[in-house]
């Protein structure tokens, strides 16, 4: 994810990441769609001391959870999908939700029923109220049941499955002039009002705009075209069209 970005002397532009490479170009295009989906975090106090040393939104290694006590909260095909994925590796598997009904797929969910039934796993209908532990270990939870009791759950690698959430993310700090989240720009070449910076896609905003696919094609072909001339100024573009330039079908293959 692109996190920073730097104008140079020299007129071109430095760009980080969050994999701590570094791009430098003459251009830069952004097109970010709406914005990163980004995991919705449950409000729960304190939650986010936990993240990324037992609160995670995500799998990455599946063996990381192996041996541990996991509690797995949601509804979705994600939480059911991770419920019956990681319920062979860990110690104890507890899934809650705040009703008995779901959203994922029904052979899913039959799937984690079949487990609740072998004593596998365990499924709850409540949802988590506290988090306990220390520096970041998680080592309980307080759950909430459907008539307001509490209890205390042993857990130390927590799932919330929440659904995702749209939001623009370092976009925010590049000092573009930002509009409603949205980046303004002309509809001739699509550059912002930041020289060298053009938007095309949804994440772009002008008269008579249409998120439309279509729409974003026709946005890149004509900012391709403006951020050439910036790239090789003393290159002259050779307009050229697939059907009858041999040399661009022999590029693609179709020659």
């Amino acid at each position: 994810m692109a996190t920073g970005l730097t104008k140079l002397p020299d007129g071109r532009w430095r760009l980080s990441t969050d994999a701590e490479t570094t791009l430098i170009a003459p251009v830069v295009v952004i097109a970010a769609g709406g914005g990163s989906f980004q995991p919705k975090r449950p409000p729960i106090a304190g939650i986010e001391n936990y993240e990324g040393k037992s609160v995670y939104y995500a799998v990455r290694k599946m063996e990381n959870f192996r041996g541990k006590d996991v509690l797995i909260a949601g509804g979705g095909d994600s939480a059911l999908d991770w419920t019956l994925n990681l319920a062979p590796l860990a110690k104890s598997l507890t899934l809650v939700h705040h009703r008995d009904g779901f959203r994922a797929s029904q052979h899913s969910v039959n799937q984690m029923r079949e487990l609740v039934e072998q004593k596998k796993i365990q499924f709850h209908v409540a949802s988590v109220k506290e988090l306990h532990g220390a520096n970041g270990n998680l080592e309980a939870v307080t759950l909430t049941g459907a008539d307001k009791k509490e209890w205390r759950h042993t857990a130390n690698a927590f799932l919330p499955f929440f659904g995702l959430t749209m939001k623009l993310g370092p976009i925010a700090e590049f000092g573009l002039n930002l509009h409603e989240n949205l980046i303004p720009v002309d509809t001739e070449k699509f550059e912002s009002q930041t020289a060298g910076i053009f938007a095309i896609g949804d994440i772009n905003t002008y008269p008579g705009k249409l998120k439309l696919i279509l729409s974003g094609f026709h946005e890149a072909a004509l900012m391709a075209q403006a951020a050439f001339k910036i790239c090789k100024p003393n290159e002259k573009i050779r307009f050229q069209y697939t059907t009858s330039s041999s040399s661009l079908q022999k590029k693609l293959g179709v020659s």
